[in-house]
């Protein structure tokens, strides 16, 4: 539909103007619809290799399935709460002892080899026995950690989850309004190009070319601000896939899902029984319960029996053996302190559970009006701000075309036209991200 400002034909009063911020219009509309035609053909293709050039939310999953820094963390921390129930099941390894008596100060050992050395020698093996099913609590305690911190991985890579997808919609956000912002100022600029030709001309005022010039000159601003946005963006997603080192080739190509049909809330009581948040809080309620029971196990005594074999040289017929047993003596001290400490963390992983429940439920609820409000918001702006505004602009456009109304009047119906389109953007984003975000409050899995 556009044309060069020169093949018009007519007055060239408020022709060339008009037909010129047409162009702007028909161009911003351009780049939205060319965006999605390209997100359409991107899916029409199916899976493709994860590349940074075209990089859709599957291919950033994999990323940071694979490369996400704190995944890594939370499976290293897992792997050692595993090594701990290893440690917690072993049971306490012999002790070996050797002791020299009668070295006297005045002859020393005497002369000859080690085994004719005029000293007595013995050697014991001693083995603690515990009792009070020490080793199994220990066990137990180990076994509901590591579950705790498989469910914390699981927490983790729900909350990083949400985070990526948040990052990969902020992206494909910025590069809409980049193209609206530079189409825009590209249609501007041409605006503007053509007033200044009708300006030597003497057919447009110096003041209508002044009000021209200032929105050519913001529009090249916001540019510019979305310009850096778009690289905070690529930052933001390139860290949480591992390719920060790479982000400026990161380019989003999936589309923004469609505004799916309310659903009536789930059942939250069994939505947040299944979280990974709230299993691993129970889990440590479990540790912190066999913990309670370790502590009180501290007050059954563990037995401490061993041999012994004493040699006397030159005197073989005095060579004895010898067994003892020694038990601790609660005389001092029964264990007041590891008991009370024991009971007063089983208190705080209850209170800690309840409190993550809390969270749970409140998260659920924020995610559902934020999605609800999003998705209200979406249909507001497609259906009514962005047509209205859209019709308006179109209307200025013609009237002014027809000098029935100024230079002010069109542009503050151009302005309304940016503003709607950016802001059908950022309402489109919102209502991404409050999507994902419910999707991870609702989702459940397995129990390790």
């Amino acid at each position: 539909m556009s044309r060069d400002f020169s093949e018009v034909p007519g007055t060239v009063g408020h022709r060339h103007v008009a037909l010129a911020a047409l162009i702007a219009c028909c161009g911003l509309a351009a780049t939205d619809g060319g965006a999605q035609t390209a997100t359409a053909a991107a899916s029409a293709t199916g899976p493709e290799p994860v590349a940074l050039e075209r990089l859709t939310l599957q291919g950033a999953e994999s990323l940071f399935m694979e490369r996400n820094r704190e995944l890594q963390l939370a499976r290293r921390a897992v792997e050692g709460s595993e090594a701990d129930v290893l440690a917690a099941n072993a049971r306490p390894n012999p002790t070996v002892s050797v002791g020299t008596t009668q070295i006297s100060p005045s002859q020393g050992v005497g002369s000859g080899s080690l085994w004719t050395k005029g000293v007595d020698t013995a050697i014991g093996v001693s083995q603690l026995f515990e009792r009070g099913n020490k080793r199994e609590l220990r066990k137990d305690v180990a076994e509901a950690n590591a579950a705790a911190s498989r469910s914390d991985r699981g927490d983790i890579e729900r909350q990083q989850r949400v985070a990526l997808h948040a990052a990969y919609y902020d992206l494909l956000g910025a590069q809409d309004r980049l193209a609206i912002v530079a189409g825009t100022a590209t249609a501007y600029q041409r605006t503007l190009d053509a007033a200044q030709l009708r300006l030597k001309a003497g057919d447009i005022a110096a003041t209508d070319f002044a009000r021209l010039s200032v929105d050519a000159l913001r529009a090249q601003n916001d540019s510019r601000v979305a310009q850096a946005e778009l690289a905070r963006a690529r930052l933001a997603l390139g860290y949480l896939i591992g390719a920060e080192r790479e982000a400026s080739r990161i380019r989003a190509v999936d589309g923004w899902p469609a505004v799916e049909a309310t659903q009536p809330p789930p059942a939250v009581d069994a939505i947040v029984d299944a979280r990974a948040d709230v299993r691993a809080a129970r889990a440590r309620v479990e540790a912190a319960d066999r913990g309670a029971a370790l502590a009180n196990a501290l007050r059954t005594r563990d037995i401490t029996a061993g041999v012994q074999y004493e040699r006397f040289p030159g005197d073989t017929a005095n060579n004895s053996y010898g067994v003892f047993v020694s038990v601790p003596l609660f005389t001092n001290y029964y264990y007041e302190g590891e008991i009370r400490k024991a009971e007063v963390e089983l208190a705080a992983e209850r209170d800690n559970l309840d409190r993550v429940r809390g969270l749970a439920i409140a998260d659920i609820a924020r995610s559902r009006a934020d999605l609800d409000s999003a998705a209200e918001r979406v249909t507001r702006s497609r259906e009514a701000v962005l047509t209205a505004a859209e019709r308006a602009a179109t209307g200025a456009e013609f009237a002014y075309s027809r000098g029935a109304i100024g230079v002010t009047d069109l542009l503050d119906a151009r302005r309304q036209f940016y503003a709607a389109r950016l802001e059908a953007v950022l309402v489109q984003a919102d209502y991404a991200k409050a999507l994902s975000a419910w999707r991870a409050a609702i989702a459940t899995e397995a129990a390790p």
